[in-house]
């Protein structure tokens, strides 16, 4: 390979300084052998080579090994030591090495990416120091001013071995660049990264120019495209990073499916990985390349493609949920907008996470789900209800007076649902639609408690004091505003509770009649008549102590 490959640090293994050759061409060749016999000591087989290694800094990145340079010195082996002519061994020697001067100590040291950071150095530097130093804009400078003298400038005609030269110069400037794109969120790599970014426009302002040179008189190399270099690589950068998040830092192993920490993980590593582009790297990135936005628009890429995987498979009802709930909830509302991303980050421009056919589908299989659930909570709890009053069981007490928990026990459950499907579907009517169910619900409430007071049960007066204080929840429930019903479901449900109230009430009221049924029969008699102060007195009484029989009864 040519020369311009000896891209190295200096090695951790030093060479032993090679001393006492200079001068020895004017002495006689005996003489010369017998020096250099004892003051080289050269191994045999000696051969240094330079490899150009990249430590990994992520998943992303692939091992950089690009092929070694070898200076061979192997035409050294046995010259000490070699019989015949010492003359001949020496001449041999003096053409093959040609070392005139004192040779100097050569170190080599592998390649580590974040050892040195761009700055001003104290020498001015080559191409190869300068990429040595991370400075890719200085070396990309002296790129344009080796091209232009071979392009550009009549003094003569190139050399093709200099065009072949700054050819693979020009090459070994884009790996660096890769490597610097590839490691942009790590913050060791902050100074490297505004170098290349110099750099990347100037290789745009420099393809620009030789867009106007006929394509024969251009440089194979031209153009560079290294903005679209850069944009290629940003985007295999965000796939991966979403692809290789960290379940365990993101805490997504506390939820109870695979694809519940999926889609968690994911999306905590969207805010993540935005934070520290509007933190970090926006600092370093020239307003060209609006940055935030398109990291922004990569991110919500990724984020949609895997979500349409995941949505297009069968998924539960409960994973269903899961990525609605992220779609509508989560990210529009704890991603994009977090207070330091919503300054930098127009949501708006972004898109919907889901076309519009795959969100359908999901939402219908929500709602269904919603239905049945539903459906199914209100008929296990009234199942329930209706079995204790068969069963003669009596109402609990609860501060002395007799309680049922039907209410409290599906009035929230409904609230909730209903509320879900308001928010994830933003469609009204389908909350509407959960709570007509509840008057089918009522009605059946109706018909159990209309059996029930037919029956001679000993506990019917107390059951009915409990269910009561249900009736009158349900009531008040039914007529807030801010519940969602339609006008229809409303009144029919408003109705069918006055209907419950006037059967517990009848039941009620005809135990009443009846104990008062035989002073019922004075009135309006002879006896009533001539002494009505005394027959009233005597039903006020009677009045009375029903009534407090059917409060201790209550109780």
């Amino acid at each position: 390979l040519p020369e311009n490959l000896e891209e190295y640090k200096k090695s951790e293994e030093i060479c032993e300084e090679i001393i006492g050759i200079e001068g020895i061409g004017d002495e006689e060749p005996k003489e010369q052998c017998q020096k250099q016999k004892h003051k080289m000591k050269i191994p045999k087989n000696i051969k240094m080579k330079n490899i150009i290694k990249h430590r990994k800094n992520s998943k992303s990145e692939a091992a950089l090994s690009p092929e070694a340079l070898l200076v061979d010195l192997d035409t050294i082996e046995g010259i000490a030591d070699s019989p015949g002519d010492p003359e001949v061994g020496c001449q041999k020697q003096k053409i093959r090495i040609k070392i005139s001067e004192k040779i100097k100590i050569l170190d080599f040291k592998k390649w580590q990416k974040y050892s040195k950071s761009p700055g001003t150095p104290s020498v001015e530097l080559d191409f190869n120091g300068n990429l040595e130093q991370n400075r890719l804009a200085e070396a990309q400078q002296q790129l344009v001013k080796a091209e232009e003298r071979l392009f550009v400038s009549k003094e003569g005609a190139r050399a093709e071995d200099e065009e072949d030269k700054l050819h693979m110069d020009y090459e070994i400037f884009v790996l660096h660049l890769r490597l610097a794109i590839n490691d942009s969120f790590s913050e060791d790599n902050q100074e490297t990264l505004k170098s290349a970014l110099t750099s990347i426009l100037k290789e745009e302002a420099q393809d620009r120019r030789w867009m106007e040179v006929a394509v024969d008189q251009r440089p194979v190399w031209r153009p560079t495209r290294c903005r679209q270099i850069h944009d290629t690589l940003l985007q295999t950068t965000v796939e991966e990073r979403m692809k290789n998040a960290d379940e365990q830092e993101n805490k997504a192993d506390m939820l109870s499916t695979s694809l519940k920490r999926e889609v968690f993980r994911m999306g905590k590593q969207v805010q993540k990985d935005l934070l520290t582009v509007v933190r970090n790297l926006r600092e370093r990135y020239p307003p060209d390349f609006d940055i935030c936005r398109t990291y922004a628009q990569l991110y919500h890429k990724a984020f949609s493609t895997r979500l349409q995987e995941l949505a297009r498979s069968q998924i539960s009802s409960e994973d269903c949920f899961y990525i609605l709930s992220w779609i509508v909830e989560y990210y529009p509302k704890d991603v994009l907008k977090h207070k330091e991303l919503e300054e930098h980050i127009n949501s708006s421009s972004l898109g919907p996470l889901l076309p519009e056919e795959d969100l359908k589908r999901l939402e219908e299989q929500y709602f269904s789900y919603k239905e049945n659930e539903i459906r199914n909570w209100l008929s296990n709890a009234f199942e329930k209800e209706v079995k204790k009053w068969s069963d003669g069981i009596e109402p609990e007490l609860m501060d002395g007076y007799y309680f049922n928990n039907l209410a409290v026990d599906v009035l929230p459950l409904v609230d909730g649902a209903v509320k879900d499907v308001n928010t994830l579907l933003s469609c009204e009517n389908k909350a509407r639609s959960l709570l007509k169910q509840l008057d089918s619900f009522l009605l059946s409430y109706k018909t159990s408690l209309e059996e029930l007071v037919k029956r001679k049960q000993e506990n019917i007066p107390k059951t009915l004091t409990a269910n009561l204080v249900n009736i009158y929840q349900f009531r008040d429930y039914v007529q807030k505003p801010e519940h969602p019903f339609s006008e229809d479901t409303r009144t029919a449900c408003l109705s069918t509770l006055a209907d419950l109230k006037n059967i517990c009430h009848k039941y009620f009221l005809s135990r009443i009649h009846t104990e008062l049924k035989p002073l019922y029969r004075k009135l309006w008699t002879q006896v009533w008549f001539t002494g009505h102060c005394e027959v009233v007195e005597e039903l006020v009484k009677a009045v009375q102590t029903v009534d407090k029989n059917i409060t201790i009864n209550h109780k």
